[in-house]
């Protein structure tokens, strides 16, 4: 194993999690406030599930992002 090409790897992953995750959530609060089930003044809960099957890893976190 080469633990530089692993980092690599997880922070590629990490990056492209964050980004797609950063979008979807912009997307879905954008939507709902348009369609009326959101204010815009609300705090919403979030909850992430990393798996990884090979490995026996279930992370979870769950936040509260506040949208003002």
């Amino acid at each position: 194993m080469n633990e530089d090409t692993l980092n690599l790897e997880i922070r590629k992953f990490l990056k492209h999690v964050g980004i797609t995750s950063q979008r979807e959530i912009e997307h879905a609060v954008l939507k709902a406030v348009e369609a009326g089930k959101l204010n815009g003044s609300e705090t919403i809960a979030v909850k992430m599930t990393l798996e990884a099957p090979a490995i026996g890893v279930i992370h979870c976190i769950e936040e509260k992002i506040a949208l003002e």
